[in-house]
């Protein structure tokens, strides 16, 4: 194991659950990659450590539960402009309608339409 006191682990965890939230609170979703590379390294480190002072460790457990909450958030986020992006390509490629008897009848759309905000 390295050097580092149980205490600079934890001071290091909690800059980088710090830094996590910004991230997510800019949507800047890149840096997360690289974050989570480093929050796995120190808390491999934290876990082979056995004299952890709770008191510490229960402020970082509440910013790590703060920071899955938002990711939580995101992720609802980027599912939901996921889903209204396909729902947008099935439009641009007809519409179904039915007819008084129930039988579906699917209009194309010419290619190369655009669709116009108007104010």
């Amino acid at each position: 194991m390295s050097d580092l006191k149980p205490q600079k682990l934890i001071d290091e965890l909690d800059q980088i659950l710090d830094r996590e939230r910004t991230a997510l609170m800019a949507g800047d979703l890149g840096k997360l990659e690289e974050l989570l590379a480093k929050k796995e390294r120190v808390i491999g480190k934290l876990n082979s450590v056995s004299e952890l002072e709770r008191e510490s460790l229960a402020q970082v457990q509440t910013k790590v539960s703060r920071n899955q909450q938002l990711l939580d958030s995101a992720m609802d986020g980027i599912r939901s402009v996921a889903a209204r992006m396909a729902e947008l390509r099935r439009i641009r490629k007809g519409l179904d309608v039915y007819d008084q008897a129930g039988r579906r009848n699917r209009y194309g759309t010419r290619s190369g339409a655009k669709l116009e905000k108007r104010a």
